[in-house]
């Protein structure tokens, strides 16, 4: 058992929250009882996933997608009102962390993502650090073989372009929606980018430049983080703690 504030401080201080500018807030996004016993891990504040949790009869849910972003019109309307309802009547926390759960250097999405594709970074790249870059592993001889091995580790055809056809000696990866990271990673020295999802111009841009550029799935490469965060939150505290995965096809 633990409680409500030592989680969040404790959150606070290991993901390094205060060094983030991010795209909404950072931490307990709803208030539920103040002691916590079980804990429920997910990708993303989803009505599906609360319903699971709820049933579980958790005390906190923790996420790297929560409910508040900015442009939001702040109405509790709709889908909203949906998934803040049964957490209010079930006196559920919700705990949510976005860059900070892409980029710490263990148990971010990132670092996660890295250790089940055998890459190990040496090195950071991008905006606010997020990028990971590191030599490729030894069984990613080229492109095609590096997507072999995501598709393997992640069960998901990653949609590859692969640039020039080259040797891999180094590879750079940023999780979910970091396509706009490919110029840095090329920057950085990399002859491979993974991310999850693609935009127009990144197949010019690997064309034209000869680097590999793989769309993994946003869902698919960050659903390590949060399940990595839980486990340490259960062992440090002393919680019971199952991580759900909500699948989506993004």
């Amino acid at each position: 058992m633990a409680q409500r504030t030592e989680i969040e401080s404790h959150l606070s201080a290991l993901l390094a929250v205060n060094r983030f500018k991010d795209y909404g807030p950072n931490g307990l996004q709803v208030e539920g009882r103040p002691q916590v016993h079980r804990l429920v891990s997910g990708v993303t504040a989803s009505l599906a996933l609360i319903d699971a949790a709820v049933a579980d009869g958790v005390d906190a849910i923790l996420v790297h997608h929560g409910l508040f972003w900015r442009g939001q019109s702040g109405c509790i309307t709709g889908w909203m009102r949906q998934r803040l309802a049964p957490l209010l009547a079930h006196g559920i926390n919700l705990f949510a962390y976005h860059l900070p759960m892409d980029a710490h250097a263990e148990l971010g999405n990132n670092a996660q993502l890295g250790l089940r594709l055998g890459l190990r970074a040496d090195a950071r790249f991008g905006d606010q650090d997020l990028g990971f870059i590191g030599p490729a592993a030894l069984a990613a001889a080229d492109a095609s073989a590096l997507a072999a091995q995501v598709q393997a580790a992640l069960g998901r055809t990653p949609v590859l372009l692969p640039g020039d056809g080259r040797a891999l000696r180094r590879v750079a990866w940023c999780t979910g929606g970091a396509q706009g990271h490919f110029e840095a990673a090329i920057a950085a020295g990399a002859d491979a980018f993974i991310t999850g999802e693609i935009s127009e111009p990144q197949a010019h841009i690997a064309r034209e430049t000869g680097v590999a550029f793989l769309a993994c799935g946003h869902h698919a490469t960050e659903r390590y983080g949060a399940p990595a965060v839980g486990a340490h939150l259960a062992q440090q505290f002393g919680l019971s703690h199952r991580f759900i995965d909500i699948d989506n096809p993004a």
